[in-house]
């Protein structure tokens, strides 16, 4: 579904109209009409606005474009219900809810993950403990968090 579309869709799922959006982020009813055409789009402030006003991310808002992986665990996040937040609210679209909650990294260390995905993580191969681990480890390396770290 193309952003004209998914915003006309959450703003009609809300009950609101044009000019009631526009007063919540800030913009003309005209600015919402043209979203709504696929004349323009909002801007990168505006879509902050509207991804919080819906709670939705704004790969969302934009039609899913990309798809997004916890850049922690790697997981993909294919619900904006598996993105996490921040204290205020707003969707933190580079990690997953289940590594980073209220503002804090649930796992301090990249062993402390470790740990946790090797006794969870399905072992199809059966691999033995250590070369899993060298594996998952050799794919958490390649996340910012970890390269940040």
């Amino acid at each position: 579904m193309e952003s004209a579309a998914i915003l006309r869709t959450l703003r009609e799922k809300r009950n609101l109209t044009q000019e009631q959006l526009a007063e919540k982020v800030l913009v003309t009813r005209q600015a919402v009409s043209r979203w709504e055409t696929g004349e323009t789009q909002p801007n990168t402030e505006t879509l902050k606005l509207l991804s919080r006003e819906f709670g939705v991310s704004i790969n969302t808002l934009l039609g899913s474009p990309r798809t997004l992986f916890c850049q922690c665990c790697g997981m993909p996040l294919q619900e904006d219900a598996w993105i996490s937040r921040e204290p205020d609210g707003t969707l933190n679209e580079d990690y997953c809810q289940w590594c980073y909650a209220n503002g804090r990294f649930v796992y301090p260390t990249r062993d402390s993950l470790l740990d946790f995905l090797v006794t969870h993580m399905p072992n199809p191969e059966a691999l033995p403990e250590d070369e899993l681990r060298r594996r998952l480890d050799q794919q958490l390396s390649q996340l910012k968090h970890w390269k940040e770290c």
